[in-house]
């Protein structure tokens, strides 16, 4: 085996039951749960295990529930793994497991960050005023035409995501998104869906809880990343202990540049790539950005043994080192 990197997804990811096998069959997946309870004074138990689907989908709800079930995954993985990542990237939220299993950010202080993030992209937003949809089926650069010829101050739609090709995600006013949405329906072969995100994430409508936000993130000590991860917001990067701040406060308004990431891995050697958290999301789109990576997730326990397997299969028995994540930050 050549190389291999770790990626985390985002939101969308989130479903009723999600962790739960994990739960069940690991100790520090528990002591994860209950530590992030204590954090942030909610069930985390209840509100990933038994949802309703309708608060998951709240973002404030999402972005702690994903998180959590991210890191409790990659704890899960980082106990039967032998073999340590080249490279992490993760996708809009997933960043933040990927810095904190990078090392960058301890467990509380990533947790609290997280809350913190939610809780400003929902402010900044009332529900139900902002969307976010996936467009299927047009290159980037059509999907950018239909947003300019549509977007205005009051009335606000623009590129968000790229995924993969012909896989793209629009943010912005809820009625300018469906006016996307509506003119992209037209054409043949082309689909547009919403998305379960309450809140229009990386656009400018989140400008003013990029700026609250800078100042949460002045509070973190932020250290360097082992190994490195990829930003988002500018894929030719990597993050550092003084870069990373001002990182991720462009992530907030800036699009998600995930084609270009997965490519970077591609230049970097990567050959294997491990989905870590719900879903298989990330798996999809990666398969249509490139196929010749070998792709791999931990979101159960079924999912976990078949990595284990496939990854340490790959490496002499006197060449691994095992390494337990469960303790925390």
């Amino acid at each position: 085996m050549g190389r291999f990197a770790l990626v985390f997804p985002g939101q969308g990811s989130q479903h009723p039951g999600m962790g739960q096998d994990l739960y069940r069959g690991h100790q520090s997946v528990r002591d994860l749960f209950a530590e992030a309870g204590n954090v942030l004074g909610t069930d985390m138990v209840s509100l990933c295990f038994t949802g309703p689907q309708e608060l998951l989908d709240l973002t404030v709800n999402t972005q702690i529930a994903v998180l959590t079930v991210e890191i409790a995954a990659w704890r899960a993985f980082s106990e039967r793994v032998a073999v340590k990542p080249f490279v992490m990237a993760g996708h809009s939220l997933g960043e933040y497991t990927a810095l904190h299993a990078a090392g960058a950010v301890g467990l509380r202080d990533c947790i609290s960050v997280v809350h913190r993030r939610a809780q400003l992209h929902q402010e900044a937003v009332p529900v139900g005023e902002g969307a976010m949809a996936a467009i299927l089926g047009l290159p980037r650069e059509e999907v950018e035409a239909l947003c300019r010829e549509r977007d205005a101050e009051d009335n606000a739609v623009a590129v968000s995501i790229e995924n993969a090709p012909g896989q793209i995600v629009i943010s912005g006013h809820t009625w300018a998104v469906s006016e996307v949405i509506a003119a992209a329906g037209t054409q043949e072969g082309v689909r547009a869906v919403l998305l379960p995100i309450s809140v229009p994430c990386h656009c400018r409508l989140l400008r003013g809880a990029a700026e609250r936000f800078a100042t949460a993130l002045g509070e973190i000590a932020f250290g360097d990343c082992e190994p490195p991860v990829i930003p988002n917001c500018d894929p030719l990067l990597l993050h550092s202990r003084e870069r990373t701040p001002e990182l991720l406060v462009r992530q907030i308004t800036s699009p998600v540049r995930w084609r270009e990431t997965i490519a970077r891995m591609a230049e970097m050697g990567v050959d294997t790539i491990v989905e870590i958290g719900p879903k298989r999301i990330l798996s999809g789109l990666i398969r249509r950005i490139d196929r010749r990576f070998r792709l791999l997730n931990v979101e159960d326990e079924a999912s976990l043994e078949m990595t284990a397997a496939a990854l340490n299969g790959d490496v002499p028995e006197q060449n691994r080192s095992y390494r337990n994540s469960g303790a925390g930050e």
